[in-house]
């Protein structure tokens, strides 16, 4: 045992964690029929103001915003979207009911990471709460009792919150291709639907909210001997984001690539399901300590951080990211809590090579393991050159490499393929040559992880979530209305609602005096 690891004796206790709690069908339907009746009192959703698309110019039907993904981000910016009164929306996702997002597929912890306490999704609506959810079915001693909230319990309140607020989700529906018209000013989107049907769509914005991979893609290492297409690969090396079933690895050797929270979940998993041994190697002679990014979670920090200068912005991630975050030590203790299991810290893999009958992995010292199979606990890199959806825009957004030093850009690298983002969450383009395509990008907007570095943690972590989709909403809200600026004034002088009609200093229209 290592001279500053505590023997198990003297660890507190782990409280009581579960993935899913009993539900009580009757007590959330009367939840519902409040929630639906505090959204009436504050007058949510307010009255449509857009105006219908011009017949002159658009003879096919518009939609004001599309919103592709309809996981945690893309559900929140969707009801923030209809709190700022706009109503000619969608929402797609590709996954089915109760599949979108990680936390009925491939997020395999027993409890989310934040406090019970965190609010997001419920926009400030107090009905609409986690803890409102909870202590409707478990009272008021059930939510005391709460370590953290359960990763199904959250997925179903999700859901839960989308039918209480009326959030329609075209599922099965993937997002294919954007393009746009002359000028940039719509945009033509593909779908694609159930047995492969294409649809196309027309929209004035887009919510890319894709996903924690929206950005970019799995990272998967980069070993010699290993090919992602390798039939050899299939079945036996996995990414934690990957489809794994657990069961099959019964009474098998198990190794696992990682130090964080997703490569400790993947091996408790295995070490549940009946594995013989897992070994989890990471690079670092000891795990992070300091989870840095609480100390970025402090409302002023959420709101403040946008308006930051580009030094000061990098200078918070990159050190956030340098330093990295710890595994949560339930997850920890869940894995140590198995004789089965084995931490190698300061083990980085040289190789990995799969064959007929299982993986080898090259060590360091030059001996190596063999295992039945592994996973890699390496989490997601961003490089929007991995995203199809936007293929044709990819040379044309602008990066954090283009507004740091080179030198930093080399340094940190991932954080300097960060996208760029306008103020409004917005892509930009770096071409002063695209007009078009600039103004085409300038309707697309990144609500996901990769959004970090331009605002900071508001589209994915959990405590940053209503921030960043009240943000997100009024920005949209606000363009849209500028650009259909001369309509509204339009409007406004053709308003004719007669205030007086109801007294005797009534005066018709034929009669009025100008002032």
């Amino acid at each position: 045992m290592p001279d500053d690891e505590l023997p198990s004796a003297a660890l507190p206790p782990v409280p009581p964690q579960f993935t899913t709690s009993p539900r009580d069908a009757a007590a959330l339907e009367a939840l519902a029929r409040q929630a639906r009746a505090d959204l009436e009192r504050i007058n949510v959703p307010p009255p449509a103001w857009m105006l219908p698309a011009d017949s002159a110019t658009d003879a096919h039907p518009v939609l004001d915003v599309l919103v592709a993904g309809a996981g945690m981000c893309g559900q929140t910016a969707a009801f923030a979207l209809r709190r700022e009164g706009l109503t000619n929306i969608r929402m797609i996702d590709r996954a089915a009911r109760g599949e979108e997002g990680p936390w009925g597929t491939y997020a395999r912890m027993l409890t989310l990471r934040s406090p019970k306490q965190v609010g997001g999704p419920e926009l400030g609506v107090p009905s609409l709460s986690f803890r409102a959810w909870y202590e409707a079915q478990h009272g008021d001693e059930g939510w005391q009792a709460l370590h953290k909230i359960g990763r199904i319990d959250w997925r179903d309140y999700l859901l839960w919150v989308r039918d209480t607020a009326g959030l329609a989700v075209d599922n099965g529906v993937s997002l294919r291709s954007v393009a746009h018209d002359e000028g940039g000013r719509l945009l033509t989107i593909e779908l694609e639907g159930p047995a492969g049907r294409r649809e196309t769509v027309r929209a004035r914005q887009l919510v890319l909210a894709l996903g924690r991979d929206g950005s970019g893609a799995p990272r998967w290492p980069d070993f010699p001997a290993l090919r992602r297409d390798d039939p050899l690969a299939a079945g036996r090396v996995f990414h934690s984001a990957d489809a794994i079933d657990f069961a099959a690895l019964e009474g098998k050797r198990i190794g696992v690539l990682g130090a964080g929270a997703s490569a400790f979940d993947n091996a408790g998993c295995a070490l549940e399901a009946g594995a013989a041994q897992v070994q989890l190697f990471a690079r670092r002679p000891q795990l992070p300590q300091i989870n840095k990014s609480k100390a970025a979670s402090s409302h002023g920090f959420l709101r403040g951080f946008e308006g930051l200068d580009d030094p000061r912005k990098w200078r918070v991630y990159t050190y956030i990211f340098d330093e990295q975050v710890p595994p949560p030590w339930e997850s920890v203790r869940r894995c140590d809590a198995h004789e089965a299991f084995t931490l190698r810290l300061g083990t980085p893999w040289l190789d990995v090579a799969p064959d007929e009958d299982g993986v080898t992995v090259a060590l360091p010292d030059g001996g190596s393991e063999r295992f039945d199979a592994v996973i890699f606990g390496t989490g997601f890199d961003v490089d929007l050159l991995d995203r199809p959806e936007i293929a044709r825009y990819t040379p044309l957004v602008d990066t954090w490499a283009r507004h740091v030093p080179p030198e930093e850009a080399r340094r940190y690298p991932e954080p300097a393929r960060f996208p760029y983002l306008g103020a409004g969450f917005e892509l930009r383009a770096h071409a002063p040559g695209a007009p078009d395509a600039a103004a085409a990008l300038s309707r697309m907007r990144l609500f996901n992880w990769g959004a970090t570095m331009s605002h900071g943690a508001l589209a994915g972590d959990i405590p940053g979530l209503a921030i960043g989709a009240t943000r997100l909403a009024q920005a949209i809200a606000r363009d849209l209305f500028v650009e259909d600026a001369d309509r509204h004034w339009a409007r406004l002088q053709a308003h004719d609602e007669p205030e007086l009609a109801a007294t005797r200093w009534y005066v018709p229209a034929d009669r009025r005096e100008r002032p």
